[in-house]
């Protein structure tokens, strides 16, 4: 059946209200009228799920210089290294700025709402200073949206459509002009035109079958991006968190890499100690390195976990430095004072997405992306714990600044309706196939992969085709038929790429291999 879609416009869209679609709005709201989209509630986004906290050279200790160095040594030879200057050099007046908004970052001798008047820092996994800002302990990204929202709240000219999906970015003589959008409460299509647009729609964890991420990162934004004929780099270089909570039938909850900064240690069923086997930083290795041990230590136990230990910290200390992560473990029975936690890794963070600029911009004019949707570059193989926030600070505000200058120079949107086509029925199959590729891509495309795997992963993709070409106009539906294009993409990237480097690994291929400087870039047609 076709559907005639209503048409009304805006002078700036942003698709997605985490840190970097937020900070976009803000920058965008001094040029014109602002439209923010979200599928969900505007605060359900991995910007609340962020416990560790925001990396920035801030502390006494820290230089900006280290904080370079340190990000170019995590993504293992392939961070773009203008862009990962402009990370952490601008990074600092950003954090300050948004202290200025009203964000409460812990402050050495107590909480975020009280205590000293020095800043706290933590240290993280592969960084070589304390330089991680963090709130109410281990709520750093929920009170960075909270500062964020008061901010955007504030201004008269942003407004949101929450519970509304993006269909399709439009496209006019090769320039973004606005979004095809579907408002599933309503059941109504709309055509919002603009001058330009942000993609800012976060990450594609739910992909796999174990994540971290919230159930709304399907990778809609990378998938919206590449129908429209965006580029898409590095996809195969998805990060895997070493300790997600392990419990059959409960949520993969997230425990911070600040615990291990802290001082956890991780050990096996068996009660031994290994990382100081795996890597001379042992429990501070980077991630990519820690999840590999993990899975490696699970193989040879025959287990399906392994265990993060605190018990020989203080339990007051514990407790107040991990209030969220202690309250949640309870609810499974589970004190993390007293007990040991079972842990394995879990999908968590996409490095490679929508190619930009340093300022957001995208090969398609009119159309700017931000935070973990885009690829900057910072991130090369391997992010840097705690520069997520971080990026989505900086390069939010960029892409905003850059594309209220773009919108400046570009006429009044048009108001033309759309007609688009869908199923006429219902389909039942779509929650099985949905499963089915979560499953496959843990399987074949997770941690440890090899080209038998990819090679089965890409053909059992393309025999569900058919859900990507035709559905019924829903969100089960389009989530679906973007994460099959992300699987697709990101199972092709890792097949391309014959060698192993920073996140991803080949059994097949366990050195980097020739040309590995190179990056894998993808566009329609």
């Amino acid at each position: 059946m076709e559907i005639t879609s209503g048409a009304i416009s805006t002078d700036y869209i942003v698709i997605g209200s985490g840190v970097a679609g937020l900070r976009a709005a803000i920058e965008l709201s001094r040029a014109g009228k602002v439209l923010v989209i979200t599928k969900d509630r505007a605060t359900e986004s991995s910007t609340e799920y962020a416990q560790g906290g925001v990396a920035v050279a801030l502390s006494d200790e820290d230089e900006i210089g280290f904080h370079l160095k340190d990000t170019i040594a995590a993504g293992d030879g392939l961070c773009n290294e203008e862009n990962v200057s402009i990370l952490v050099t601008e990074g600092p007046e950003r954090i300050r700025e948004l202290i200025s908004w009203g964000a409460q970052f812990d402050r050495e001798g107590g909480r975020s709402n009280g205590g000293g008047t020095t800043l706290a820092f933590t240290r993280e996994a592969a960084h070589s200073k304390r330089r991680i800002l963090h709130a109410n302990g281990d709520s750093t990204g929920r009170e960075i949206e909270r500062a964020l929202l008061a901010k955007v709240r504030a201004a008269d000219n942003i407004k949101k459509y929450d519970y509304s999906i993006t269909v399709d970015i439009i496209v006019n003589d090769g320039q973004a002009e606005g979004a095809l959008v579907w408002r599933e409460r309503e059941k109504k299509l709309t055509a919002i035109y603009a001058k330009a647009v942000v993609l800012a729609t976060g990450g594609l964890g739910q992909v796999f079958q174990r994540t971290t991420n919230p159930e709304v990162a399907t990778g809609d934004g990378f998938a919206i991006a590449y129908r429209a004929g965006a580029a898409l780099t590095d996809m195969e270089f998805v990060q895997f968190h070493p300790t997600s909570l392990y419990v059959p039938r409960a949520p993969q909850f997230l425990l911070s890499e600040a615990m291990r900064g802290e001082g956890a240690l991780l050990v096996n069923v068996q009660g031994e100690r290994f990382m100081p086997g795996y890597h001379p930083r042992a429990e501070l290795a980077p991630r990519d390195v820690v999840s590999r041990a993990i899975v490696s230590e699970m193989q040879k136990t025959n287990s399906e976990h392994v265990y993060l230990d605190l018990r020989h910290l203080d339990a007051g200390f514990v407790r107040d430095r991990f209030p969220r992560i202690y309250s949640t473990c309870l609810k499974f029975d589970i004190d993390i004072t007293e007990e040991m936690i079972p842990v394995s890794p879990a999908a968590h963070y996409m490095m490679g997405g929508v190619w930009t600029d340093k300022d957001g911009g995208t090969d398609i004019p009119g159309l700017y992306a931000a935070g973990e949707v885009a690829c900057t570059g910072v991130h090369g193989a391997n992010r840097l714990a705690s520069n997520s926030l971080l990026e989505g600070i900086v390069f939010g505000a960029r892409a905003g600044i850059a594309a209220a200058a773009y919108g400046l120079k570009k006429p009044a949107p048009g108001k033309d309706a759309i007609t688009y086509k869908a199923a006429d029925a219902a389909r039942d199959d779509l929650p099985k196939t949905r499963s089915r590729l979560r499953r496959l891509m843990w399987g074949d495309v997770g941690i440890i992969r090899s080209g038998e795997s990819l090679g089965r992963a890409i053909d059992e993709i393309d025999g569900w085709r058919e859900f990507r070409d035709s559905g019924p106009l829903s969100r089960p539906w389009l989530e679906l038929k973007n994460m099959l294009t992300v699987g697709e993409l990101i199972s092709k990237a890792a097949l391309a790429r014959k060698g192993s480097v920073g996140a991803h690994y080949r059994t097949d291929y366990k050195t980097r291999g020739r040309g590995w400087e190179r990056h894998i870039r993808f566009k329609r047609d």
